[in-house]
């Protein structure tokens, strides 16, 4: 099977044949926007310093080293967790109309309903590799809000197969964190009796 790679900026086609558990690579331009960036798009009213529409963010506080010349070099880039985002995203994502949206484990109802209307992804970065993928990293080409720190600063890479990417929740609205979550509970019940059964002699 070949390898799928998305590259900025991406179409709606790109994302509509894409379901839950596919894997997927980025090439192109990927914005690192993790809390206050959404913080301050959604509650403050202000406008991103950065034109996202059609591109990709990453829920991500990466290590940046500034070289003598004064241009910038990714050390380390692991994902945060996207659920601090969840209360954001599904407005973030009509008002920008980013297409690809990575980070650290599952998110919500809300985030599943923003992909449905506006046809998006999200996907899930594994962790640990922050350091690999900052070799996918080949240059930083823009530092937007650095008032914010290292952490918040929205860092414009380009990229090359960064990945892998794991769709979590599609163009459909499916959610394979919360349809994971239903299967496991419906399963749970008989594996707790089970266990009872097994060690019911303990008093």
């Amino acid at each position: 099977m070949s390898k799928k790679i998305l590259t900025t900026p991406i179409s709606d086609e790109a994302l509509e044949d894409l379901n839950v558990g596919d894997i997927v690579y980025l090439t192109g331009h990927l914005v690192t926007c993790r809390d206050v960036a959404h913080r301050r798009l959604i509650e403050l009213k202000q406008k991103l310093p950065v034109d996202i529409k059609d591109g990709a963010i990453f829920h991500a506080g990466p290590i940046v080293r500034e070289k003598e010349d004064g241009s910038y070099e990714m050390v380390s880039i692991g994902p945060t967790t996207s659920m601090r985002m969840e209360k954001f995203e599904r407005q973030f994502i009509e008002e920008t109309g980013v297409k690809l949206i990575i980070g650290k484990g599952g998110m919500g109802e809300e985030t599943a309903k923003g992909c449905l209307e506006n046809k998006a992804v999200h996907a899930v970065f594994p962790g640990g590799c922050a350091v690999v993928a900052a070799t996918k990293v080949e240059e930083i080409e823009q530092a937007e809000w650095k008032d914010l720190g290292m952490p918040e600063t929205l860092w414009v890479s380009r990229v090359r197969e960064f990945g892998p990417l794991i769709i979590s929740i599609d163009t459909k609205g499916r959610n394979i964190f919360e349809e994971n979550k239903k299967t496991f509970n419906e399963r749970k019940g008989n594996i707790l009796k089970n266990i009872h059964e097994q060690v019911k002699f303990i008093k």
